[in-house]
């Protein structure tokens, strides 16, 4: 979902993640959250990265949720340039799988904090945005609660993401 008037920036560091953090659309989507999901490379594009960020707060963005694989430079690169909540989320790609973007994703240094979900774990990103925002927002909240009181209903909801899309 992509609006005029943003509450939440997904960014992602090449389009062959999107299919990743489809699950952060279609859950900010099913909680009401208006979103804007854009490409962006720290490494190929540092100065559209740094535009995006440094534009966000101006635009009424009020959190980024960002997503790359291999070195996952983004949300650090988003993070230096703003002072809104980034949420990492490091993508399974390469040979590590994913778990040097888990690493460069949490070793922020002092001062620029990035919070990290687990690896292709965009659902709980959009979930953490949305807690972050509903702080302010009661009807959001509200929203919220309902969400996880019929997630409890289901044993998958229990499972982390990756098992989830392998088993069902």
């Amino acid at each position: 979902m992509t609006t005029d008037n943003p509450l939440v920036l997904i960014l992602m560091g090449s389009a062959n993640d999107a299919p990743k953090l489809q699950a952060a659309e279609e859950t900010l989507a099913e909680l009401g959250v208006p979103c804007e999901t854009r490409v962006a490379s720290a490494h190929r594009q540092p100065e559209l990265v740094a535009r995006l960020a440094g534009e966000a707060k101006g635009r009424g963005v009020k959190v980024i949720i960002a997503a790359a694989g291999m070195a996952a430079h983004l949300a650090g690169a988003v993070a230096a340039r703003t002072t809104l909540p980034v949420i990492g989320v490091p993508i399974s790609a390469g040979a590590l799988q994913g778990m040097d973007s888990l690493l460069s994703t949490v070793q922020m240094p002092s001062g620029i904090p990035v919070a990290a979900v687990a690896i292709d774990g965009a659902k709980n990103a959009a979930l953490l945005a949305a807690e972050m925002l509903a702080l302010s927002d009661p009807s959001l909240a509200e929203r919220l609660e309902e969400m996880r009181a019929r997630s409890a209903q289901s044993p998958a909801s229990l499972q982390p993401e990756s098992e989830t899309e392998e088993t069902g």
